[in-house]
């Protein structure tokens, strides 16, 4: 018989951070609100949940890695919101941020969820935050309550 592995979407008994990028905070507020609610939709006491805020998405990398690392976290969650202007600084940022979220996650052998928007336009991040395409918080507060729930099986 083939052992299976697979995450349940119970948050009970699962601690998160969720660390925030207060750059764009209109978009980001949502995003906030969208984890928050999938958090204790499914069932994480608001007291298991702590919530970090940095200046913006670069400085997200640095304080996931030391929350991952504290060993006080089961899963953490990054959101933020980069919207693309006339210069290649988001290209820098959105790749730098991409890649260091994976690297902290592989290092720290905890989920650390990638929740940080890129966009080329405002309108794109208004709908990825609840207006036509769902919130993307939301999303991505359910795929660490689901990798979470992964690790304590490996």
């Amino acid at each position: 018989m083939v052992r299976t592995i697979q995450g349940s979407l119970e948050a009970k008994g699962v601690r998160f951070a969720i660390v925030v990028s207060r750059f764009n905070t209109f978009i980001v507020d949502r995003l906030l609100a969208g984890a928050l609610d999938a958090l204790e939709r499914h069932g994480a006491p608001m007291d298991a949940v702590t919530v970090a805020w940095v200046p913006g998405s670069f400085e997200a990398p640095p304080v996931a890695r030391k929350l991952a690392l504290s060993g006080n976290f089961d899963a953490i969650i990054c959101l933020g919101a980069l919207i693309r202007g006339e210069t290649p600084h988001f290209d820098h940022l959105s790749s730098t941020v991409t890649k260091e979220l994976g690297n902290i996650s592989l290092k720290a052998d905890i989920p650390v969820i990638n929740g940080i928007l890129t966009c080329n336009t405002m309108e794109q991040a208004v709908d990825r935050a609840g207006l036509k395409t769902g919130n993307k918080g939301f999303d991505a507060a359910v795929t660490a309550i689901e990798m979470a729930q992964v690790f304590k099986q490996l």
